[in-house]
C-alpha cells in the first residue's frame, strides 16, 4: 500500500482552515460532500501525488444511519491530525488483513471521483486511529490530480504509541512508506512534516 492523504479532523470546516492555513501560510481548495457519512472537507495539494485533507461534520446534511468515519461523531478539541489513508491495489485482500475477515470495502463518490474505501463499523480504526484508512480509486482520477500545486510536500508522517511495537506488527508486510515511522510514545499521538514555501511546519 502507498501513503494517499493525512487527515486533520475539526468540529467545523471554518476552525480547520483556519489552522491549517494559519500553520501552512497557503490557502486550501474546497473539497465537496460526502452523502453517504454526512461530511464535508477542504483540500490542499502535497507534492509526489499526495494531498491533505480537512474534514468536520456537515451541519446542513441529515445524519448517517451510520457511525460517521475517522471518528468524527465523538470528536472535540482543536482541528488535529487523527487519520492516514492509503492506496492499495488489493483493496479487499489488505482490508481483511487489516480489519477482520469479511470487511469488505465501500462505493463512495464526492464530485467527479468516485471510490472504494475500508469504511469500518467502529468508525475509528485500530490503535486510536493510527491503522490507516484503505482506499481504491480504481480507473478514474485521484483527488490529489484534480487539485493546483501548493508549494508544500510532505517529509515525515510520525506515528507515535504505547504499543509501538504491535502496531509495527500490524502493518508489516502491508506498508513500508520511508516517509512513515512509528515510535513508541505515553499516549497515541500523529505528527506530520511539511515544507511549505515558507519552510517546515510541524502539522500536529
Amino acid at each position: 500500500m502507498q501513503l494517499d492523504h493525512i487527515v486533520v479532523s475539526a468540529r467545523t470546516l471554518d476552525e480547520g482552515r483556519a489552522h491549517v492555513e494559519g500553520l501552512l501560510g497557503v490557502p486550501l481548495q474546497t473539497g465537496g460532500k460526502h452523502e453517504l457519512m454526512g461530511t464535508h472537507n477542504l483540500l490542499l495539494r502535497l507534492d509526489s501525488g499526495l494531498y491533505l485533507e480537512v474534514i468536520a461534520i456537515d451541519p446542513k446534511a441529515p445524519a448517517p444511519k451510520r457511525a460517521r468515519w475517522f471518528g468524527l461523531d465523538r470528536f472535540d478539541g482543536p482541528p488535529r491530525l487523527t487519520n492516514w489513508v492509503c492506496r492499495s491495489g488489493d483493496i479487499v485482500r489488505d482490508i481483511e488483513t487489516l480489519f477482520g475477515a469479511g470487511t469488505r470495502p465501500t462505493r463512495l463518490s464526492r464530485g467527479a471521483l468516485t471510490w472504494d474505501m475500508s469504511v469500518i463499523a467502529q468508525a475509528q480504526t485500530p490503535f486510536d486511529g493510527l491503522v490507516p484508512m484503505i482506499l481504491d480509486w480504481g480507473e478514474g482520477p485521484k483527488a490529489a490530480e484534480l487539485l493546483p500545486r501548493s508549494g508544500c510536500r510532505l517529509t515525515r508522517l510520525g506515528l507515535g504509541h504505547p504499543d509501538h511495537t504491535g502496531l509495527r506488527d500490524r502493518l508489516a508486510g502491508l506498508v513500508a512508506d520511508p516517509l512513515v515511522t512509528i515510535d513508541a510514545s505515553a499516549s497515541p499521538v500523529m505528527s506530520a512534516v511539511i515544507e511549505t514555501p515558507a519552510g517546515a511546519v510541524i502539522l500536529r
